[in-house]
């Protein structure tokens, strides 16, 4: 199999498609039966294509992020066993829970965590209430 990107010289669409070998291309040609799919015009040509190599630096590169990403990910969820087994999880409340801890003057003795939205973070910042974000990794997914 052999794959041309070709051309329409009509609407000048450029459109990628497949052949058993570079003859049929000749054959299917020569019989007038390449048409563009978008004017069906019937002048089509084919274009340079380049071969499509395995680069071995490209192939490193690609396994060194991606053991990096996993580096990272194994941090990220062992930073999560560790909020989990050493903070109460409070879900969406999370900013209603922090305001309480922080006003009422609560000695909680865990910390909370839980879920929400970047402008709840910024507001309980604005009122002196330490809180911050991190990415959490659906274990489900991993």
């Amino acid at each position: 199999m052999i794959k041309y990107k070709l051309t329409c010289k009509d609407c000048e669409l450029i459109f990628d498609s497949w052949f058993a070998s570079s003859h049929e291309y000749e054959k299917l040609k020569k019989k007038n039966l390449l048409n563009c799919h978008s004017c069906n015009s019937k002048k089509i040509e084919k274009s340079l294509m380049a071969p499509k190599i395995i680069n071995k630096s490209i192939t490193a590169k690609f396994k060194k992020n991606n053991l990096k990403l996993k580096k990272i990910n194994n941090k990220i969820k062992e930073y999560q066993r560790f909020i989990k087994n050493n903070f109460d999880y409070v879900g969406k409340n999370f900013a209603y829970e922090a305001r309480s801890i922080h006003y009422a003057d609560k000695k909680n003795n865990k910390g909370i965590y839980g879920t929400a939205t970047s402008d709840e973070i910024k507001e309980l910042r604005e009122e002196g209430i330490n809180a911050d974000m991190m990415p959490w990794i659906d274990d489900k997914n991993n």
